[in-house]
């Protein structure tokens, strides 16, 4: 049953909030969508004067879409590529080396079901140093990715990952401990 006297026009979002997605998505358009490739340092740059945490040398590719760039840090050498889906109404925390393969989707909020009216629940994503997110990939809401992990192609996890372990599945489900070998020895 409706709670009575409840406004289903409340907006979830500041008005600020609003007209900053709107220049953002402007300059998306205009500026990063169609740059090219090599030119990862003009879009951090773009990031940054946005809001975003961004390590020098991180590598955003052109096609990634990005909520609210002030929701987003990435560490040294991480990766986001070709048309990763980074819906960040709430914080996603990226970290060292990490890579977020093609048409992977981060999604950081939620939805109240038990409410009427399906309140907006902002759940951060953390993400540790040297997780691999392989292709097409789905990271669900206050989901943290320990160290080293790999989330498998087309897996979907919605709950903590142990560190480095492979995941795979939808639900994704833990398949075996991941084995780091260094390279020039036997």
């Amino acid at each position: 049953m409706m709670p009575e006297k409840q406004s289903l026009t409340s907006p979830v979002f500041s008005l600020g909030n609003k007209i900053n997605r709107v220049v953002w998505g402007a300059f998306y358009l205009c500026l990063f969508r169609y740059s090219p490739v090599f030119l990862f340092k003009w879009r951090n740059f773009l990031l940054r004067v946005f809001g975003a945490r961004l390590a020098a040398s991180c590598r955003i590719y052109p096609s990634v879409k990005i909520w609210l760039p002030a929701n987003l840090e990435v560490g040294e050498l991480a990766t986001l590529g070709p048309g990763v889906n980074v819906y960040n109404q709430g914080l996603i925390s990226i970290g060292r080396e990490v890579i977020v393969s093609q048409g992977s989707h981060l999604c950081a909020s939620t939805h109240d079901y038990n409410d009427p009216l399906h309140p907006l629940v902002l759940k951060p994503i953390m993400i540790e140093d040297h997780v691999w997110i392989c292709a097409d990939a789905f990271v669900g809401p206050g989901v943290t990715l320990a160290e080293g992990c790999v989330i498998g192609a087309r897996a979907a996890i919605f709950k903590n990952s142990r560190p480095w372990s492979v995941y795979s599945g939808n639900p994704a489900q833990l398949i075996k401990q991941r084995e780091i070998f260094s390279r020039g020895k036997a």
